[in-house]
């Protein structure tokens, strides 16, 4: 665990000082903080990876591969959600809350933070500057993603906290070495569902915060919405510059949307059974 704080240190002392040459959005960049302080080398290999751009002016054409912009969609969910879900489970482990109070605290913190200002506040602008439709635009996105990245953090966390002495105590070490293990799993099982929602055009991914943005004083800000005609943060109005459109064509039907929704929900359902504490 030491060497695990230590290289998680490491990791986020070089994003904080690298990351503000990189013309992403401010949201995102906020995200990746978020996610490398949790996630620690894993994160800024992502960062690397997936986000900084190779040589000036290219980061637009870099982030435009499918599996880029989802990773961007699944990193903004992981630090969004994973958040407030890390938050619910300090609460809980300070005031011994029983399994089903923990679990609907965690399930609120999660989803209200990364729904209502991560996706919905931060990304007005994409739809025009209204909050309200931007709460609709996001709704199901992030409910989906939000229930698999909860499949896979309840679970790893009970597990660990189970066999780790002070696990379940936030003012314990050992109780952030688990939620940054639970970070993880829950960042994988969620990356499938992201990639679903970003080639449907029910999602965003990566964006590019270009000169002519800034020039025109909209000076960089947190554009992260779904882009009503462009599926993974295209260009809308020659603006903003984050990755061509993959995929021009409808959104999902209604039927297909609800299906996916259950299946998340079932998912869920299958990460509370596998805990032991719920069923």
């Amino acid at each position: 665990m030491l060497v695990w704080f230590i290289l998680t240190a490491l990791s986020l002392a070089f994003v904080v000082i690298d990351i503000p040459k990189t013309p992403e959005s401010t949201v995102l960049k906020w995200a990746f903080g978020i996610l490398v302080a949790f996630t620690g080398p894993l994160g800024a290999v992502f960062y690397v990876l997936g986000c900084r751009e190779p040589l000036k002016g290219t980061h637009q054409q870099y982030v435009s591969a499918t599996w880029r912009q989802v990773l961007g969609s699944t990193m903004h969910c992981a630090a969004g959600d994973g958040l407030g879900i890390i938050a619910g489970a300090a609460v809980a482990g300070v005031l011994q809350l029983s399994p089903w109070k923990d679990f609907g605290l965690e399930y609120a913190l999660g989803f209200g933070f990364g729904w209502a200002y991560f996706q919905a506040f931060a990304m007005k602008d994409m739809v025009g500057g209204s909050y309200i439709r931007s709460l609709k635009e996001t709704f199901i996105p992030e409910l989906l993603s939000m229930n698999l990245l909860m499949t896979g953090m309840l679970p790893t966390m009970r597990f660990m906290m189970e066999r780790i002495e002070g696990a379940n105590d936030p003012f314990n070490p050992t109780f952030w070495f688990t939620v940054s293990m639970a970070m993880i799993v829950g960042f994988v099982l969620a990356y499938p569902v992201n990639w679903w929602l970003v080639v449907n055009n029910m999602k965003h991914g990566m964006l590019t915060v270009i000169a002519n943005d800034q020039a025109a004083g909209h000076g960089g800000g947190a554009h992260d919405a779904k882009v009503p005609e462009g599926a993974h943060g295209g260009d809308q109005d020659g603006d903003h510059g984050g990755a061509k459109d993959h995929n021009t064509g409808q959104r999902p039907s209604g039927a297909t949307i609800l299906g996916m929704s259950i299946l998340t929900f079932a998912f869920l359902l299958g990460g509370l059974w596998m805990t032991g504490e719920f069923f």
